[in-house]
């Protein structure tokens, strides 16, 4: 198994252009002599194997000669969300206990509040690459098991776990990714998603494992997102679906050339069918993903002719996982029959850091209990549902926000929307829909439901229906439920 991947793609294509970043290439020959720089300077400071080496920082060049130095070193890689709290951070700290912090300088008083350790600015940072050695340094001993970043979950259940990556999921879902998408040497994508959580899994380590090229921001603006894909010839992309409701909503969106555009995927989240819609009609094969950070960022493939008739499918399991549908119980569920989805194989992760108990109720005899709840059809396709705790009973008939909310979306005027369960005298349960409509556009619950008796039965459609002016989210851009549980609590005060 290969693990120091900047020293191989320097071997193979060493002039081939790998990182795009604030203007640049960077080839595969630069990576690998700025990880070793780095290696070399970390060293010098008394990093070594396991220690914890962390970055709090927006997207930066930083992110990935970190994710390459770490394998020449041993040490794990810790990217922090920089949309965390002081507190929140300084709980994730207590946690990782990392050695030393890069720090962008807009984060500085953050970090200080949140960090005890010592921390380094990304200024002297790229002034430590310049004066440090490129002499190669001996590799330690590495496994597949050996850990190569801990990252954490979007905390949408509570405080964020840290998911301890080992270098075999890497590897694995670069490599099945590769084969599964039909992915190769003349790939590119523009990286728009934040480097501290699995996105940064999803496309760029799989392109940079087999001699691709990605196009860096720092941060996603639709309008440069667009700019960058016509003008360095992107061919495939992955953004999560708010992301992809900004792309679609630029002025830019129907004039930019997508002609070099293979497919696009969609990460983190349902994605609503007018995305997909609009994505298709500019000629690009529109895919919705599947991962999770436990169980690797790509766990499922779908050919281009089976998205196309089942938009909302995400396709069949990857050679690296091996997935069940299953009753509460553990049984295995029949064809068409929910349950929630249980994944093992070669991308699952090696458990929460400091957390044992909660990863032992996930993994269950090597089964990792997604909590997501799916279905699989008679032709094999897999269908995510919704999350197993945002189902409902109403009337004593189950309900799966993901699918009013998928439904309500196809409405006129709807822009997005989050379905919560209220409890209801007369039925147990009944939906609430926080619904944000299209500017201009107001909302009318009678013309809503309407709409929705033709898509959905009776007992799920919202009984309440409440227009907010946006939907509250977490780092990585899902809708945080339990804020907007919450903010909705407030506004009813």
């Amino acid at each position: 198994m290969k693990f120091d991947l900047a020293a191989w793609g320097a071997e193979l294509t060493p002039d081939r252009h790998a990182v795009w970043f604030n203007g640049r290439w960077y080839t595969y020959r630069d990576l690998n002599e700025r990880a070793t720089r780095l290696a070399n300077t970390l060293a010098a400071t008394g990093i070594g194997f396991g220690a914890r080496v962390g970055i709090l920082s927006a997207n930066d060049l930083a992110h990935f000669d970190l994710l390459f130095a770490a394998p020449k070193l041993g040490f794990i890689f810790v990217p922090f969300n920089v949309h965390e709290t002081a507190s929140g951070l300084r709980e994730q700290a207590l946690t990782v206990r990392p050695d030393l912090v890069f720090c962008e300088a807009r984060y500085a008083e953050l970090a200080a509040q949140a960090f005890d350790c010592p921390r380094i600015a990304l200024a002297q940072y790229r002034a430590w690459l310049g004066n440090s050695s490129r002499q190669h340094i001996p590799m330690p001993e590495l496994s597949p098991e050996s850990i190569q970043m801990i990252l954490f979950t979007s905390g949408n259940t509570g405080r964020p776990k840290a998911v301890m990556l080992p270098y075999r999921q890497t590897l694995a879902n670069a490599q099945c990714t590769a084969m599964s998408w039909g992915l190769g040497p003349e790939d590119c994508t523009v990286h728009a998603v934040p480097c501290f959580h699995a996105g940064v899994n999803v496309l760029a380590t799989p392109l940079l494992t087999l001699g691709g090229s990605v196009v860096l921001m720092s941060a996603f603006d639709p309008g440069e997102f667009l700019r960058l894909t016509e003008r360095l010839e992107a061919t495939v992309m992955s953004l999560t679906p708010t992301m992809y409701q900004r792309l679609i909503e630029s002025p830019a969106f129907a004039t930019t050339d997508l002609g070099r555009v293979r497919w696009a995927m969609s990460s983190g989240g349902p994605c609503p069918p007018p995305i997909a819609r609009a994505m298709l009609e500019r000629g690009v094969v529109f895919m919705q993903g599947y991962g999770m950070t436990e169980a690797g960022p790509n766990c499922f493939s779908i050919p281009p002719e089976d998205a196309a008739r089942h938009p909302d499918s995400i396709g069949s399991p990857m050679p690296h996982v091996d997935v069940r549908i299953r009753r509460q119980d553990g049984e295995i569920c029949a064809a068409n029959e929910v349950g929630e989805l249980t994944i093992t194989g070669e991308g699952l992760c090696s458990g929460y850091l400091g957390r044992d108990d909660d990863w032992s109720a996930v993994c269950r005899e090597g089964w990792f209990w997604t909590g997501d709840l799916a279905e699989q059809d008679a032709e094999g396709l897999y269908f995510i549902r919704g999350r197993r705790r945002d189902a409902y009973v109403s009337g004593g008939q189950n309900v799966y926000p993901a699918e009013v909310e998928a439904a309500l979306v196809q409405c006129a005027g709807v822009a997005e929307c989050a379905v919560l369960s209220i409890p209801d005298t007369r039925w147990g349960e009944t939906g609430l829909a926080a619904i944000v409509m299209d500017a201009g556009v107001i909302g009318k619950p009678d013309q809503l439901r309407a709409e929705l008796r033709n898509l959905l039965a009776a007992h799920k459609i919202p009984s309440v229906m409440l227009f907010v002016d946006m939907l509250p989210r977490t780092g990585s851009g899902k809708v945080d439920r339990v804020a907007l549980r919450s903010m909705l609590e407030e506004e009813s005060t």
